[in-house]
């Protein structure tokens, strides 16, 4: 395990790392910061029920299909050529969703668009970035490129929040897409040449599916991995839409439940840069089940009664925390324990079963609201899926 970092490697590379960063900071990564701050103005607007708008968050069930499309493209075409087609279409997206009228159809239908072609500015395209590059750094520079749509929302969360106050949510769609139009063409004009091994490598001898997924598929550590992520993702349908819904119940003002936003990206930001060093450090199977663990106790602490606005904070701090372990220790792992010809394509299968995991949490907030009108049950039923993925993450230690 590296004990310092290599600042050679991060001088030599610092062009990937910034065109990753850049990509991811005007990604999809940021939707569930930017759901959280409007729905309670689309809600307001359209009288839609929270349990509509939690169910509408079920399109993330077909990022299982895209996201490992989009990484085995990747694989075979480079970073470039994918993540060019999310920096159009994820702007677009929100200029549609500008001129919604109250029919929530048209909302289903841009989540469906940016689950089905938005994926491919996701950390399944932009992670390749820093595996082609990266050794000694690996974890320390997945962790600051995973960092990008969490500082996004720490700061973006109260500003957009303010400016839509001001000039109403249609105007913030707008602002957002023109962050991200901008910020991503940034990022395009940065990606660095594919690496020449690999790419000589793919011309010469393209590689099959059967045989590379049969590799992926027979492998004792990727159903591991498939099992933890899924079970500790279920509480990500919470905090990518409903978070700030959640809090207003607990009658905190708009402001204060826009400021528990922030918290939780902090606890993103946090988490991705100490756990990215851990991983550097110490085997990645003890950071995956002590991060992937955290929303247990966050969550325990949101399904009681407590009015303690700090431990509200604590919190939800912690679920950002655990967010932020999360996209380390997935895109590491998948590096770890997988040849890099065919990284993408692993991850890519890896963060499917994350987005599994949001569509069937969604699904089940949408039932537990309809049935309860509140978020407790749903958080107790999440917060055991928590503790048992969790610990699988241990069963990795036997796993060469």
């Amino acid at each position: 395990m590296s004990t310092v970092i290599d600042h050679q490697e991060m001088r030599q590379h610092w062009r990937a790392l910034l065109a990753a960063t850049l990509g991811m900071s005007a990604g999809i990564g940021i939707i569930g910061y930017v759901n959280s701050v409007i729905a309670p103005y689309l809600l307001a607007d359209f009288s839609w029920s929270r349990s509509q708008f939690a169910l509408a968050s079920t399109a993330t069930l077909l990022t299982i299909l895209c996201i490992p499309l989009v990484g085995r493209c990747t694989d075979l075409f480079g970073v470039r050529r994918v993540a060019a087609v999310g920096i159009v279409v994820f702007p677009a997206s929100f200029l549609v969703l500008s001129s919604m009228q109250g029919d929530i159809r048209l909302y289903f239908a841009m989540l469906i668009v940016q689950s089905l072609l938005c994926t491919t500015t996701s950390a399944t395209v932009y992670s390749r970035l820093i595996a082609e590059n990266f050794r000694a750094n690996r974890g320390l520079a997945l962790g600051l490129i995973a960092a990008g749509p969490a500082v996004v929302g720490a700061i973006g969360s109260p500003l957009l929040t303010g400016f839509i106050d001001w000039a109403g949510w249609r105007a913030g769609y707008f602002a957002i897409s023109a962050f991200c139009a901008l910020l991503g063409l940034a990022a395009l004009l940065m990606i660095p040449a594919r690496n020449p091994a690999l790419a000589a490598q793919a011309q010469q001898a393209p590689r099959r599916a059967r045989t590379d997924y049969g590799v992926i598929f027979r492998s004792r550590a990727f159903w591991i991995i498939v099992t933890g992520s899924l079970l500790c993702s279920l509480p990500h349908a919470l905090s990518a839409s409903q978070l700030k819904l959640m809090l207003s119940d607990r009658q905190l003002s708009s402001t204060v439940a826009g400021f528990m936003v922030s918290v939780f990206a902090v606890g993103v930001i946090v988490a991705r840069i100490v756990s990215g060093l851990a991983l550097d450090r110490w085997p990645a199977y003890r950071v995956a089940a002590v991060g992937m663990g955290l929303p247990l106790f966050g969550l325990l602490i949101l399904a009681s009664s407590t009015s303690n606005l700090a431990l509200i904070g604590f919190a939800v701090l912690l679920l950002g925390m655990s967010f932020g372990v999360e996209g380390d220790v997935l895109t590491y792992l998948a590096a770890r324990y997988f040849p890099l010809e065919i990284y993408s394509s692993v991850l890519g299968l890896l963060l499917g079963s994350v987005g599994a995991a949001m569509a069937l949490g969604a699904a089940l907030l949408s039932i537990t609201l309809a049935q309860t009108e509140t978020y407790r049950l749903f958080m107790i039923i999440s917060g055991a899926g928590v503790a048992i993925g969790s610990l699988s993450f241990l069963r990795l230690r036997s796993v060469a």
